[in-house]
């Protein structure tokens, strides 16, 4: 048994024991509490319905519910249909919706601590060592510390693997990428245009217009599931995967802090204890489905490439060096960025 097997059973029984220690715990005393006040809440997810990730944030609410007998509801709706995806973020922040979920990568420009705590690209390779970082390694303090100032409350993430790069050319190197134009956002886009792509932040509903009409040459959009449940193989003919820009992926679940400090404890817990149970279910779910996804994709006429790890490693120095500027001055992006660089040295994925 490698090293990389080792951390990654590691990880892996950990999450397992900490998410049934914090169920054992907190369910019980979630569910005797028969004087709690019934409490209904509206979230708007990131994405349409219908959609896997989607399916998931039903089972978050129904498990929510679960967890305290009934008495606090959450009516989901789905990306767009309270406030368009870019307005979320304010949205919540007025009150005009309790809860969303989102990717912090879109508001990584007014807060640069937000650009590391979706992805870190040519960062973790693993899953199971970015959501390490959040629940081993001060992540998600180190989050709500960055939601606070923004007047939410951050809850939880949900972290599973990589997005694929779609193209419209093939990718063998990372020289490929040079003079192209592609979506992307967040700290990706920084990294990406380390390597000579034009990038632009379209919203995720634009992607397939986008690669259709020319505009862009590349992207990247959601999982390999997602994106072919949205027809990107019929207006991109390429696939690299893994997706060095967004090896590992995090979306939030993002509270009102009013709405959020308004609640009984036994609630803020049925939030955390949902919002890590689907974490789980749905990594899993996606790691099962991109094997199929993929036979699908090639089944279109898709080509895939499977990159390697050399290639990776080969442009991390340079993807470091993003980091360092998309971090600037900023004393919590700094002091994130310098928590997760030192998990990596410990893992042994940089010097």
């Amino acid at each position: 048994m490698n090293l990389t097997t080792i951390n990654k059973s590691w990880f892996f029984l950990k999450t397992i024991a900490a998410v049934s220690t914090v169920t054992a715990c907190v369910a019980p005393s979630v569910a005797i509490a028969e004087d709690l006040p019934s409490v209904n809440w509206r979230m708007q997810a990131l994405w349409d319905a219908g959609t896997t990730p989607y399916e998931y944030e039903e089972k978050f609410v129904e498990r929510v519910s679960e967890l305290t007998d009934g008495k606090f509801e959450i009516r989901l709706f789905a990306g767009g249909q309270l406030a368009p995806s870019a307005q979320a973020f304010e949205a919540v922040r007025a009150g005009a919706f309790q809860m969303m979920k989102t990717f912090d990568g879109y508001e990584a420009g007014s807060i640069p601590a937000f650009a590391f705590t979706s992805t870190v690209p040519f960062g973790f390779p693993e899953s199971d060592q970015y959501e390490a970082w959040f629940y081993e390694k001060g992540g998600i303090e180190l989050a709500r510390q960055a939601y606070a100032s923004a007047g939410l409350y951050y809850i939880a993430p949900t972290v599973y693997g990589q997005e694929p790069i779609h193209s419209k050319f093939p990718i063998e190197s990372l020289d490929d990428l040079d003079g192209k134009k592609g979506r992307f956002v967040g700290l990706a886009s920084t990294v990406m245009s380390e390597f000579g792509v034009s990038t632009t932040g379209l919203p995720t509903a634009e992607v397939y217009q986008a690669l259709e009409k020319g505009v862009i040459d590349l992207a990247d959009r959601g999982d390999l599931t997602a994106n072919f449940e949205a027809g990107l193989g019929e207006v991109a003919g390429y696939i690299a995967v893994p997706g060095f820009h967004q090896p590992t992926t995090a979306t939030s679940y993002v509270a009102n802090q009013a709405a959020y400090d308004s609640l009984p404890d036994s609630y803020k817990a049925a939030l955390e204890v949902a919002a890590r149970e689907i974490s789980s279910s749905l990594r899993q779910h996606i790691l099962a489905q991109d094997t199929v996804a993929l036979e699908e994709f090639e089944a279109q006429g898709v080509q895939i490439t499977h990159l390697s790890p050399d290639l990776i490693a080969e442009g991390r120095p340079t993807a470091m060096n993003a980091w360092r500027r998309a971090a600037g001055d900023d004393e919590l992006a700094n002091e994130i960025l310098n928590s997760q660089i030192e998990f990596m040295q410990e893992l042994g994925l940089i010097d």
